[in-house]
């Protein structure tokens, strides 16, 4: 068996002041192969769609008639070829939707889901906090409002960012908004509801530290990348100053090296690795287990698309060390729960785990072409693409 078509899908819907590309655009892989089984993956386009789609081109010279039931082979012959691969994100989002495609053949290929080959199923109902609930959010009555009406949906859990436009220095205003907006998520959902603090990464040490001194007895379930992802001596200092809150981090980590590294020095409580960053499904499992190994949970990030949702829960089944899953599922637009015919659907919180081989899930191929894109994706420059729509506001 080989891989003999490989087919790069870029999606997307008509840009929007205000909108965040990773709602409106998809980066999707088919891989067809010499027996007519497929495969599908998907990459991260955040603000890096067309680059991105030519690192596929790149990974594709690589794969193309290679056996797709080889995966640590083909990885490997990638990690040759590409001398930055280990500090690229262009290069292991873009292999990582060859992985996860190439496991959804195999799956086929054998007849099981994906969690079967992973070692079988563990828990065969995956349970979800929302993000992206929170859009247009900016007073604390807004945030409360959106959060009762998420907690009647049957959610648990909820991350999100509260602190608008601030960015790497946050001072005694925006301290006092952060607390106002989260407290008034915990009274309107009674305490009843898991929060996560959502910082992106975006803060130096010393006013990350003011913050979790800030929300700490608010009791959230975990700060989410407090410091700047490369400040890995301001997490040091975070750990040591604030021990008393948890600590998740991970979409950013490109290697199982990386991976290594964060726990040995025990830099977070909760990992949070994304299958599309890391070398799909393969390099993914191996987190996961050396996660386990350090006694440490996994929350896979998941933030961009159906594919990307599919493998996820398909881990999620499949470990044992599972924390939570994040899910945009619910505030996704249509065309992208219609692309995998909505059968990973969040009910009262949670996703029963499919059976099919591979993914779990049929691509209707029909969506592919009625949502095609081409070029850049929209820009905001008073907006980054990162934060939720219309809450880069203070």
């Amino acid at each position: 068996m080989k891989i003999t078509n490989i087919e790069i899908y870029q999606l997307g819907e008509p840009a929007k002041a205000g909108s965040a590309t990773w709602a409106g655009n998809s980066i999707i892989l088919k891989l067809t192969t010499s027996n007519g089984l497929v495969g599908w993956g998907e990459a991260v386009p955040t603000l890096r769609v067309q680059p991105v789609i030519q690192s596929l081109h790149e990974v594709a010279r690589v794969y193309k008639d290679k056996d797709p039931l080889n995966v640590e082979k083909n990885l490997h012959e990638w990690h040759k070829q590409d001398f930055y691969m280990p500090v690229s994100f262009n290069s292991t989002t873009a292999v990582s939707a060859f992985d996860i495609a190439c496991w959804d053949i195999i799956g086929k290929h054998y007849g099981a889901p994906i969690h079967d080959l992973m070692g079988g199923i563990f828990r065969n109902r995956v349970r979800h906090y929302s993000n992206g609930w929170y859009d247009n959010c900016v007073t604390p009555e807004q945030f409360a409002e959106k959060a009762r009406e998420f907690q009647k949906m049957g959610y648990t859990g909820l991350k999100f960012d509260v602190f608008g436009s601030y960015y790497d220095y946050i001072d005694e205003k925006g301290l006092k908004l952060a607390y106002e907006r989260t407290k008034a998520v915990r009274d309107a959902t009674e305490g009843k509801v898991e929060l996560m603090i959502e910082h992106h990464g975006r803060f130096n040490p010393n006013s990350a530290i003011m913050i979790a001194r800030a929300l700490r007895d608010l009791d959230p379930l975990f700060m989410e990348e407090p410091v700047h992802p490369e400040s890995l001596q301001g997490l040091k200092k975070y750990r040591k100053t604030v021990p008393e809150v948890r600590v998740a981090l991970g979409e950013r980590l490109l290697t199982i090296e990386d991976v290594a590294y964060v726990l040995k020095n025990n830099l977070c409580d909760f990992l949070q690795v994304d299958i599309t960053n890391i070398g799909g499904v393969t390099e993914a499992h191996k987190a996961c287990a050396i996660a386990e190994a350090f006694g440490v949970e996994m929350a896979f990030h998941n933030a961009f698309g159906p594919i990307q949702n599919a493998v996820t829960i398909q881990l999620d089944a499949a470990i044992p060390n599972f924390l939570i899953q994040e899910s945009f599922y619910d505030v996704f637009p249509a065309w992208k729960r219609e692309l995998v015919r909505n059968e990973t659907k969040v009910e009262n919180g949670h996703t029963v785990v499919p059976n099919k081989p591979g993914l779990g899930v049929e691509v209707d191929e029909k969506v592919l072409e009625t949502h095609r894109a081409e070029g850049m994706e929209y820009f905001n420059p008073d907006e980054p693409v990162w934060v939720m729509k219309n809450t880069w506001k203070s």
